[in-house]
């Protein structure tokens, strides 16, 4: 079904938008970004389909081994476009595990294509295994490889790394069920509600990220509230798409209210805790500064 978007340069549309379009844009803007496997990946799905084609005139033997390298190629290119998606992820991330090495395997996968589909027509075992060999080299110049070392902030040791990169992980997927659950209904106004919410606990796991000692504090939100949020995203979802009971949205959309609340609370008490953090270890300097017979000037804020 069609749905008007609106907006600042649509027919009509406001100068500002409000914050839950804001947040609606800045959804689909890191959908947009995490997406990267583009047309290049697509295109690596081409070969495959026209080696199966050319392998069935080369009889038994060579339409066997273009079958076989047509798989190849096919998984090989699978991999390619969701490890251009994992590596898109790692970058935004500043806690991040390594991902597994789909940009390699994928290589690895394409070279032993093009060796299977070089023995369909009938070259030599040498022939084959150069041309393997190029298709694997020039993949991996092409897409590069795999990010190969964990992202990790300045200070933290492999356990907190590990902690972390979990629990945003985990965090992540729920709030991409969610989404997808959510926008299969097909309803702008429910959209909108769900990406003010993501946004916000995005917000939170971008503090967390920057400062792992709020880890502790924000798991509960990021583990325990976001699996009930999704849980109670997907029972909505069944229930409105078999009737559309009012009833049961009011409800769906108080819940997304009061958690957006609570995560946007949370969130500000993270940064004021640190803040004050702050301002008690300024404080403990100072005095130990007057200790030592320096005074410290106070100055106003320009």
């Amino acid at each position: 079904m069609a749905r008007r978007f609106g907006g600042r340069f649509s027919p009509g549309g406001r100068e500002e938008m409000t914050p839950a379009e804001q947040a609606v844009r800045q959804d689909a803007l890191a959908d947009a970004e995490v997406d990267a496997a583009g047309g290049k990946a697509g295109l690596m799905f081409l070969p495959p389909a026209i080696l199966v084609f050319t392998s069935l005139g080369a009889g038994p033997a060579g339409l066997v081994l273009g079958l076989l390298g047509a798989a190849a190629l096919t998984l090989g290119a699978w991999l390619l476009r969701d490890g251009l998606r994992a590596e898109a992820a790692f970058a935004t991330r500043a806690v991040a595990r390594r991902p597994f090495p789909r940009k390699i395997a994928a290589a690895l996968l394409a070279g032993t294509g093009c060796a299977l589909a070089s023995a369909s027509g009938g070259v030599t075992l040498a022939g084959d295994l150069l041309y393997g060999a190029a298709a694997a080299g020039l993949h991996l110049v092409a897409f590069g490889l795999d990010p190969m070392t964990h992202k990790k902030a300045a200070g933290l040791d492999s356990f907190q790394q590990e902690r972390v990169a979990r629990v945003v992980d985990e965090a992540e997927g729920y709030l991409s069920e969610i989404k997808r659950t959510i926008a299969a209904l097909s309803d702008r106004r429910l959209d909108m509600q769900v990406a003010t919410f993501a946004a916000q606990a995005r917000a939170m796991i971008r503090g967390v990220e920057e400062d792992p000692r709020d880890l502790t504090a924000a798991r509960k939100y990021l583990g325990v509230y976001l699996m009930g949020a999704r849980d109670a995203s997907a029972r909505f979802a069944d229930l409105y798409a078999r009737r559309r009971d009012e009833a049961a949205r009011a409800k769906y959309e108080a819940l997304l209210t009061d958690l957006t609340d609570n995560f946007a609370a949370r969130t500000t008490t993270m940064i004021e805790g640190d803040r004050e953090a702050m301002e008690i270890e300024v404080k403990v300097l100072r005095d130990r500064l007057a200790r030592e017979g320096v005074t410290v000037q106070e100055r106003e804020p320009a």
